[in-house]
């Protein structure tokens, strides 16, 4: 059939006009669309993608010893490790991490919150400079913005945090890489009012202001709840009263929440359950929770209780098995429980109590410090008395000297 012309009445002009601007408005969506549009479209991509398996461990460096970025890379590979969070951006690591087939988490460190939050263009130069020439060869999969901001004694930096977040994914946006990049921030438990039993779980109110956009941003966009669990800390505040076999995932009566009737035999998946509950609380009840950080100090002070290597290698092999079983808590059995183990060197320059320099999987040379079974670098054992017999036999051979030395 041969297409007729267009009839000239004022309906068809409209009807025409009306299409057109249909088409046009679909082609050129403006900003607030495009970012309302990419926000949902990303809502279970990124965060899917963001976490293989369910162990990972976080990457600090606030040491003067710890072995060359390239070789931490060859560590990871041989543990068999292959999700990694840091701190910051630092570009010697982003050029380590390029080819390795390694998940690599980066961060907005606190300090920048708030020049991010009032200025956008902030946000997009930190991307240019510390993702843009890296990705995709390094596997960049998330960007954490600040880390434990909410409950601390900032509240500026809580108020920078929301426009800081905001303006990160805009840029990302931009740039076309909100589909692929979770954006995230970690919590500490300082942001729940109380947290047993588990199903008590709420957050502060004072805290709401801050965390309901921020959970609101979360929930369209898919990214988890990130929280820092650690039965080491609660353990260490009140060893009196919390059995010690509890925290460390040893056989123990375990608690019964009597609201729900849910048994639990360790701390770890009561805090995780603990942040469910108050997720539901607040209106959230489809957010996943993901432990950002959590581990057990091997040395300590006298006053820091449980610090010690026994502990710390009980906690780190039996959280590694639980993570191994890829299942849920007793909350949500059907969302399997992911989390960043803290940490993987003995950091010692940071400050703080001694236990804050002995969370490390692994010593500065690269030698296991926890063995909970990984691969190292070197060998963490020392010579044995044969070995020692032969270098000393070998030294003494060459000065002619004709009898053994005991070991």
């Amino acid at each position: 059939m041969p297409m007729m012309a267009p009839r000239r009445s004022g309906i068809g002009r409209r009807r025409l006009l009306l299409l057109l601007c249909c088409c046009c408005a679909l082609a050129f969506p403006c900003h607030a669309q495009l970012a309302t549009t990419n926000v949902s479209r990303s809502s279970h991509h990124t965060a899917a993608n963001s976490f293989v398996g369910t162990y990972g461990i976080n990457y600090g460096r606030i040491a003067d010893n710890l072995p060359e970025p390239r070789e931490v890379v060859r560590l990871l590979k041989l543990a068999r490790i292959r999700n990694v969070k840091i701190y910051d951006a630092e570009h010697s690591v982003l050029e380590a991490f390029r080819g390795s087939d390694l998940n690599l988490v980066v961060a907005i460190p606190n300090g920048l919150l708030k020049d991010m939050a009032a200025n956008p263009s902030k946000a997009m130069d930190w991307l240019n400079e510390n993702v843009q020439p890296y990705y995709p060869s390094t596997r960049i999969v998330g960007i954490t913005v600040g880390n434990e901001v909410l409950g601390g004694q900032d509240p500026g930096l809580a108020e920078a945090l929301v426009g800081a977040v905001r303006n990160v994914h805009d840029a990302l946006v931009m740039l076309r890489l909100a589909d692929q990049i979770e954006l995230s921030t970690p919590h500490s438990e300082a942001v729940f009012a109380v947290s047993y039993p588990p199903s008590a779980c709420v957050f502060k109110d004072d805290l709401m202001p801050y965390l309901r956009p921020l959970l609101d941003f979360f929930s369209r966009t898919g990214a988890p709840f990130y929280v820092n669990a650690y039965p080491f800390l609660a353990y260490m505040s009140d060893p009196e009263h919390i059995d010690i076999n509890y925290a460390l995932f040893k056989r123990n009566p375990g608690i019964m929440d009597q609201k729900t009737g849910l048994h639990y035999d360790n701390m770890f998946e009561a805090q995780v359950d603990a942040a469910y509950y108050a997720l539901e609380a607040a209106g959230y009840p489809g957010m996943e929770v993901r432990v950002a950080e959590t581990g057990w100090a091997s040395a300590g002070d006298p006053t820091e209780a449980g610090a010690d290597m026994g502990n710390a290698v009980i906690y780190n092999r039996n959280l590694r098995k639980r993570l191994f079983l890829s299942k849920g808590t007793p909350h949500r059995p059907d969302r399997v429980l992911k989390a960043y183990i803290f940490a993987l060197f003995n950091e010692n320059l940071k400050p703080g109590p001694s236990s804050e320099r002995h969370f490390g999987l692994y010593k500065p040379d690269g030698s296991v410090s926890i063995n909970i079974g990984l691969k190292g670098l070197t060998s963490s054992s020392p010579p044995s008395l044969i070995m020692q017999f032969k270098v000393r036999l070998h030294y003494h051979s060459q000065r002619m000297v004709p009898y053994l030395i005991r070991s």
